[in-house]
């Protein structure tokens, strides 16, 4: 991985690995299978610590520092929450929420409110009291959810799901309503990431893309990020840093800085003919036939959006700020309006070597676990490139 020194392989798995996250204080990685046995594992010693048992299969799971509580989502649908000794030699069970008729996709367990929120397979979006363990709301989605974020300040879920959509929700102590929905992915959304201190959201999809959305800003503003060739598997943001790591499945990590001024993409425009010769596209048959001319294919400049034949976009060149890091077409009037520093990378790409699946930043250290298809989990230092 250039730039990225490895830091050590945590376990060979035997079975596939639902996720992974590290627990700061005492870095300890907790490895979740997707059967029935979470192991621990001590990432500075690499060796095995502890491992539980449930009576049924893990699906996802959320761990709390503060109170060393760790949610965890089982395919039945209920949610299981423990206490973790200081040691993280024991856990003590603490809660169980009946909270879904099917597999829980995400939990996530908000202090500040004392709320355990989760989703499932059934398309519920569901709140608890962490206290007393009473349902207090439930949301119908309209797909299966994949994502999911919340917003301590002014109490605002945000949802992803396999449709593509997001979804943003206000929610009280017992009901919730509906703020406003985005629809940007072409494909399905796979993961979800919340800046509480710009108020941005970011939005991974099977598109391949990545959608920052200015929630603060109050304009609408969305900013897309593509550089990568697969679909994104997981998001993490370095506040400190003001830097987006994400990866996909093809085995990518990349760093992307967003400490800049980038720039929307530009809508696309509907024309009958070339905005630059005129030219007929191949739908346009009276042009065609006054002009005696064969119709040709429409194609789009990426970044002034006018819609253009293929002789007059000839030309490819990468875009940074507008978030293309790969080379795009382009028009011949804008390729010549780009200038070097235009061409300036706004990111970083690393090759993690195997296909990931799931992922986990730790700010504090500066550690990434990446959890892979090839059912093996890969720690990494990331301080040479996330300063």
């Amino acid at each position: 991985m250039v730039g990225v020194s490895f830091g050590c392989l945590l376990a060979n798995f035997k079975l596939s690995l639902a996720q992974s996250v590290i627990f700061p204080s005492k870095h300890i990685a907790m490895a979740l299978e997707s059967g029935d046995t979470p192991h621990l594992y001590m990432l500075q010693t690499f060796s095995y610590f502890i491992s539980f048992l449930f009576l049924d299969s893990c699906s996802c799971m959320s761990f709390n520092p503060e109170t060393r509580r760790l949610s965890m989502g089982m395919e039945n649908g209920t949610i299981s929450e423990f206490i973790l000794s200081e040691d993280y030699n024991k856990m003590t069970p603490a809660q169980t929420y009946q909270a879904h008729q099917g597999r829980v996709t995400v939990v996530l367990f908000v202090l500040e409110m004392e709320w355990v929120l989760s989703t499932g397979q059934d398309k519920n979006f569901t709140w608890h009291c962490s206290e007393s363990g009473t349902q207090l709301g439930l949301y119908r989605t309209t797909a299966w959810v994949s994502g999911l974020q919340f917003d301590v300040e002014t109490r605002h879920a945000f949802v992803g799901d396999y449709s593509g959509q997001v979804t943003i929700l206000k929610l009280e102590l017992d009901s919730c309503s509906l703020v406003t929905t985005f629809k940007g992915h072409t494909g399905n959304v796979t993961a979800l990431c919340w800046d509480p201190v710009q108020r941005v959201l970011f939005s991974g999809s099977s598109d391949h893309s990545i959608i920052m959305w200015d929630i603060g800003g109050r304009k609408g503003t969305a900013i897309e990020l593509q550089g990568h060739n697969e679909k994104v598997q997981g998001l993490c943001y370095a506040p400190h840093s003001r830097q987006l790591i994400s990866c996909s499945s093809d085995g990518g990590i990349v760093i992307w800085n967003m400490d800049v001024t980038r720039q929307e993409t530009p809508e696309w425009l509907d024309s009958d003919s070339c905005q630059k010769c005129e030219q007929p596209f191949f739908w346009n048959f009276k042009q065609m036939w006054d002009s005696k001319k064969i119709g040709l294919r429409q194609h789009h400049c990426r970044k002034c959006g006018q819609a253009v034949c293929g002789k007059c976009s000839a030309k490819r060149s990468t875009i940074p700020l507008m978030g293309f890091e790969f080379e795009v077409r382009v028009c011949d009037s804008c390729h010549e309006s780009i200038t070097d520093e235009d061409r300036a990378p706004t990111a970083t790409f690393h090759d993690s070597k195997h296909s990931i699946v799931y992922m986990h930043y730790e700010p504090t250290t500066g550690w990434l676990l990446t959890s892979g298809a090839d059912k093996v989990v890969k720690l990494w230092d990331m301080t040479p490139v996330v300063s």
